[in-house]
């Protein structure tokens, strides 16, 4: 599918996830941050899990009430309060600095409660018979602008101006940035309110396919969680004792790869797509092997450059057979109910996390394998369904 032949519309949205791609170096910045200050790494996972508790009956019911909303508030709301949080944890500093960072997190992920209204947004803006072809462009370009701009900011807080005040002058800069993003929001995206959510007639409710993508969502999101950001990081700059110049290259290895990997699902056939999500598990599978063997600096890179050319393949057949699966006028609610379980699954993944990072820097990766052996067979075993003839399970 060619650029020119996407709607406006979502051109538009598709250029917002541009626009703020580089801002995401602060998931990154953040725990090293910590890291940096004196926090250990198992005492990051539990200062992440201790806030992530409260988002998990929020995230559901704000979820209900964009069923009424216009998704494009909560939008706005989104790149607010990021915007709120990273001002937050710039200016911590002195005696209240834990203070300041706790506060700045907990609005941080606050901000995640509306995450969910993203997809439904994009359920509703993307044709529904171009979900597939309109996804690759979705992570191609934002991929792209990553490529380009996190190995510059690496470079610079890894060699020129390494060290926790440089980052607060990043999580400032990009603070205030979010004004120009909730401007671009406010005049470029179009509204969605619930006249633009009527669910196709002849659309069905599968229960049967539901609960099999809840199944998936259960291990795909235990398989992620436990191996966060903050694994990685431990990893690369405590064990092999790099900087965060060497993690954003890993970061631009990947999207080198994401980018290739938007390529190659474009050129799987139709009615593949499950096949497809079950390759794509398989490779994930063989990344989180590969990190579990403790790999040197370049094959680290490597590896994760495979795992996110895995995830990229996989990705726009999960995201369509999700939404065939949702009636449009309850997508914010249904993909918050989504969120709300997976954050349940991953309340205490990044304890988990940590504490198994304290026992050995690699072992989580260990347990994400397999994690993803499982989703990827659960798929295997439902395209072979589907290519006998199988009913579609309802």
């Amino acid at each position: 599918m060619r650029w020119s032949e996407i709607p406006r519309g979502a051109k538009a949205y598709i250029l917002y996830h541009t626009l703020i791609t580089p801002g995401l170096i602060i998931w990154a910045l953040f725990p090293l941050y910590l890291m940096e200050t004196g926090y250990s790494i198992l005492e990051v996972g539990a200062f992440f899990t201790a806030v992530n508790i409260a988002t998990i009956p929020l995230t559901y019911l704000f979820g209900r009430l964009f069923n009424r909303w216009d998704i494009k508030k909560g939008l706005i709301a989104i790149d607010i309060l990021d915007g709120v949080a990273y001002v937050m944890y710039g200016l911590a500093k002195g005696a209240i600095a834990p203070i300041m960072l706790f506060a700045g997190r907990a609005i941080e992920k606050l901000s995640t409660v509306l995450y969910p209204l993203y997809r439904a947004y994009e359920q509703i803006i993307y044709p529904e018979d171009k979900y597939e072809e309109i996804f690759a462009w979705h992570l191609r370009l934002p991929e792209i602008s990553r490529l380009i701009t996190f190995p510059i900011m690496g470079y610079l807080l890894g060699y020129v101006y390494p060290g926790p005040e440089s980052y607060r002058r990043v999580f400032l800069l990009f603070g205030l940035f979010s004004a120009v993003t909730v401007a671009y929001i406010w005049f470029f995206l179009p509204s969605v309110g619930r006249k633009e959510r009527i669910t196709p007639e002849g659309f069905t409710f599968k229960a049967g396919e539901f609960k099999l993508l809840i199944a998936f969502e259960t291990l795909f999101t235990l398989a992620w969680f436990l191996a966060p950001e903050i694994v990685l990081i431990n990893y690369v700059v405590f064990v092999l004792h790099k900087t965060v110049f060497e993690v954003t290259l890993i970061a631009c290895a990947s999207s080198l790869a994401s980018i290739i990997g938007t390529y190659a699902s474009e050129r799987v056939p139709k009615g593949k797509g499950f096949q497809a999500i079950g390759v794509g598990m398989l490779i994930n599978a063989f990344y989180a092997l590969v990190m579990a063997l403790s790999p040197p600096f370049w094959l680290a890179l490597v590896v994760y450059a495979v795992g996110d050319f895995g995830n990229t393949f996989w990705f726009p057949f999960y995201r369509s057979w999700m939404f065939k699966l949702i009636p449009k006028e309850k997508a914010s609610e249904f993909h918050a109910a989504i969120s709300s379980y997976r954050k349940l699954f991953g309340l205490f993944a990044p304890f988990v996390a940590g504490a198994l990072a304290s026992i050995h820097p690699t072992l989580p990766y260990a347990v994400s394998f397999g994690l993803f052996l499982m989703a990827g067979a659960m798929f295997a075993k439902l395209s072979r369904k589907r290519e006998r003839g199988a009913p579609s399970p309802s």
